[in-house]
């Protein structure tokens, strides 16, 4: 037992995904031992580097990697991910296609986001590539990383840290709040609420230029 390793470690030493994982469990590519309370181990002797390659190859669904930033102020930043993005998938030998958006976090009509998901429910998409979990949605992200796991996409985030542009992001999106409610709360003729609203804007608009100084 104990060359038995858990399924998170599994992962880590093949470089792969828990979901991907589970589904070569599922298909018999790499079965699994199953401990009293249901939970997968896999034998350390197994996990070797060409049952990577020899498994991938087997998986004909592409790979897509995602890039967005909020505004016309951040193309700049939307190269970098794509050139992360690039790096990062020819490294690991995936053919891939890029999909990027222009637009807030909290958009969840952007071309780019609609075509990603509609991909994954087509089935066509085996694996999705981030720089940033935010770089997906500000909110929402997990429901579609649940979708993702549902349909047996791989979702790989290079880095799990916070995003270098995350404040202006941020303030960009609270912005995008108080435009929309800002016509309901006026139009209530509050002054309680013209204040907290003209507040709000005060503090997104300084975040705004401290980061872009």
């Amino acid at each position: 037992m104990k060359n038995l390793v858990p399924i998170g470690r599994a992962a880590k030493i093949l470089g792969v995904s828990e979901i991907t994982l589970r589904r070569w469990d599922n298909e018999g590519k790499l079965p699994s031992i199953k401990t009293e309370g249901g939970h997968r181990r896999y034998d350390l002797s197994k996990l070797r580097p060409e049952t990577v390659h020899k498994y991938d190859f087997a998986d004909n669904r592409r790979t897509i990697a995602y890039a967005r930033v909020s505004s016309h102020d951040q193309k700049a930043d939307l190269e970098r991910q794509k050139q992360v993005l690039e790096l990062f998938c020819s490294k690991n030998g995936w053919s891939f296609e890029i999909v990027t958006d222009l637009g807030s976090g909290m958009n969840y009509q952007k071309k780019g986001l609609k075509k990603l998901l509609n991909a994954v429910l087509d089935d066509s998409v085996g694996r999705l590539v981030l720089t940033h979990k935010d770089r997906l949605l500000r909110f929402g992200a997990e429901l579609v990383f649940a979708i993702c796991e549902a349909k047996e996409v791989e979702v790989v985030i290079i880095n799990k840290g916070e995003d270098a542009t995350f404040e202006e992001d941020l303030a960009t999106d609270v912005l995008e709040i108080i435009t929309v409610f800002s016509a309901r709360l006026y139009g209530s003729r509050s002054k309680k609420n013209k204040k907290l609203l003209d507040g709000l804007a005060k503090v997104a608009t300084e975040v705004c230029d401290d980061t872009g100084s």
